[in-house]
């Protein structure tokens, strides 16, 4: 069957990110171990209840509390939280426009939380002068629909919300539990290594 829809994860994939920034950061204004919690793929504790929109970025801040020496602002949490993310550069979203212009509808699907969201992943969709609509046909958020990759119910949201069919669809991802999940759906799946891209993938 013909591929319509490229469907993208954010995180490794489009947007750079380093886990070793942000536990590096956390640690700085005293958490104790950070990347107990925080991994390269899944989170744990108050950091996975935020990516499941279970709590508020305020409740996130209380919650994590207990963890730091001393007590610690939210905004000090948020910015140290947030050096996971590296950016996105801006040749990659012209990579994505290109692929709107060849005819493929382009989705996202992210494990992400209202914290980076709001503080940083919107502006980085601005810098080439847009917005992120203007990349995606739609958009798909953990926190958004309380569901978590490589879990059957994001891709269920994905496919019901976004109105696409599976195998009409390629996922691309840098995880490969997360491709597993998709696959088991029906999804075409690719596995997009950090150091080479995803422009090599694309079908056609």
């Amino acid at each position: 069957m013909m591929i319509k829809n490229l469907l993208f994860d954010l995180g490794g994939v489009i947007l750079n990110i380093d886990r070793t920034k942000a536990v590096e950061a956390l640690k700085a204004i005293g958490m104790r171990d950070p990347g107990d919690l925080l991994g390269d793929y899944g989170q744990k504790g108050p950091f996975l209840d935020i990516e499941l929109g279970k709590i508020t970025p305020e409740q996130f801040h209380a919650e994590l509390q207990p963890y730091f020496e001393t007590p610690v602002s939210g905004e000090a949490i948020d910015e140290a939280f947030c050096e996971f993310l590296r950016g996105i550069p801006v040749e990659r979203l012209h990579e994505l426009e290109n692929l709107k212009k060849r005819g493929f509808r382009i989705y996202l699907l992210s494990n992400t939380n209202k914290v980076m969201w709001d503080r940083y992943i919107l502006n980085e969709f601005k810098k080439d002068g847009h917005d992120i609509n203007y990349y995606f046909d739609g958009v798909i958020t953990s926190f958004g629909v309380k569901a978590y990759k490589p879990d059957r119910a994001i891709f269920e949201a994905a496919i019901e919300r976004l109105g696409i069919k599976p195998q009409e669809t390629v996922f691309f991802d840098d995880s490969k539990a997360n491709l597993e999940g998709a696959a088991k759906l029906g999804f075409k799946t690719e596995w997009v290594k950090t150091d080479v891209g995803f422009m090599n993938q694309i079908p056609g």
